[in-house]
C-alpha cells in the first residue's frame, strides 16, 4: 500500500476476514483503504450509507484500491438498537432505488425462500440435521416455504449485527461491511435486529418508527428467515469448534419455534 500513497504514510492492517483493509496516516490526514471492495461501494458512500468514499485507483495488476473516510467513532450498543436512527436508517436503505439499481447492475438475483432454504440445508452436517429442534424447524420452514413469498424485494444487507452499525463523534450512523448484501425481502433484516435487540411487546412501536405495521405476514416472514438463519449459525459455530455458542443458537431455535405466529 505505501507505493500508491507514499512512504510518509502508516499504513496497519485493520483486521477482518479477508486481511484485505487497512487504517492509512499521515499527518492530519486519515483514510481507511480496502482492496478489491466491491463497485457497490460507491453508490452506499453516494446515499450517505457508509464513510465517504474519497478515491478509487487500479493497479497495474488489476486489483482496485478504495479509500474512505476513516472517522472516529464506535460500535452500537445492543440497547441503542432501538433507537429511532436506526429505524431511520434501515428503512433509507429498504426504499433506495439508486442501491437497487446498482445491485441489479452488479448481476444481483432476487432471491426467494426455497432456494435460501436449499443453500442453508445443504450445509447442514449429519449431526446438526439430527437435533430434534432442528428437525422441527426444517419441518416448519418446508411447510411455511410457499406463505412467506414476497412480491417485495429490497437491497438487504444481511447482518445487522450491532457490530456493524457505525456511530461517529459527530453522531453519524453509518451501516458497515457490506459482502453479504443482496435484492431479498426486507424480512431478512427486520427479522434478524428485532429478534436479536427488540423484546417482542415493542416490535409495533419500533416498526413504527421504519414505517411498516406488524401484520400476520410480516410476521410469519420474520419467523421464517431468523430460523434458517439460526440453523446456519448453529452449523458455523460447529464448524469453528465454538460449542458452547453453537449451543446458545440451538436454544435461540428452540425459543423460536415455540412461539406462536
Amino acid at each position: 500500500m505505501e507505493h500508491i500513497l507514499g512512504q510518509e504514510w502508516e499504513i496497519v492492517p485493520a483486521g477482518g476476514a479477508t486481511g484485505e483493509a487497512f487504517f492509512a496516516q499521515y499527518e492530519d490526514q486519515r483514510l481507511f483503504l480496502k482492496r478489491n471492495s466491491s463497485p457497490f461501494l460507491a453508490v452506499l458512500s453516494a446515499e450517505g450509507i457508509v464513510p465517504k468514499l474519497v478515491w478509487t485507483k487500479r493497479l497495474e495488476n488489476g486489483d482496485v484500491i478504495t479509500a474512505q473516510q476513516w472517522l472516529e467513532g464506535r460500535e452500537l450498543k445492543p440497547s441503542e438498537m432501538n433507537q429511532e436512527p436506526v429505524a431511520k436508517l434501515l428503512k433509507k436503505i429498504h426504499r433506495s432505488e439508486p442501491m437497487l439499481g446498482m445491485l441489479g447492475r452488479l448481476e444481483k438475483s432476487p432471491l426467494n425462500p426455497e432456494p435460501i432454504f436449499q443453500t442453508v440445508t445443504n450445509e447442514l452436517d449429519d449431526e446438526v440435521l439430527q437435533l430434534p429442534d432442528v428437525q422441527k424447524t426444517l419441518s416448519l420452514l418446508k411447510k411455511e416455504a410457499k406463505n412467506v413469498i414476497s412480491e417485495e424485494k429490497v437491497v438487504c444487507h444481511g447482518d445487522v449485527n450491532h457490530n456493524n452499525w457505525l456511530l461517529t463523534e459527530d453522531n453519524q450512523l453509518y451501516l458497515i461491511d457490506w459482502d453479504g448484501a443482496m435484492i431479498a425481502d426486507p424480512a431478512i433484516d427486520l427479522g434478524m435486529l428485532l429478534y436479536w435487540y427488540i423484546p417482542e411487546d415493542n416490535w409495533q412501536d419500533w416498526l413504527d418508527m421504519y414505517g411498516v405495521e406488524l401484520t400476520d405476514n410480516l410476521r410469519l416472514r420474520m419467523k421464517w428467515y431468523v430460523a434458517l438463519h439460526t440453523l446456519s449459525s448453529i452449523q458455523w459455530h460447529k464448524n469453528k469448534a465454538r460449542f458452547d455458542e453453537m449451543d446458545k443458537w440451538i436454544k435461540f431455535l428452540a425459543e423460536i419455534i415455540r412461539q406462536e405466529n
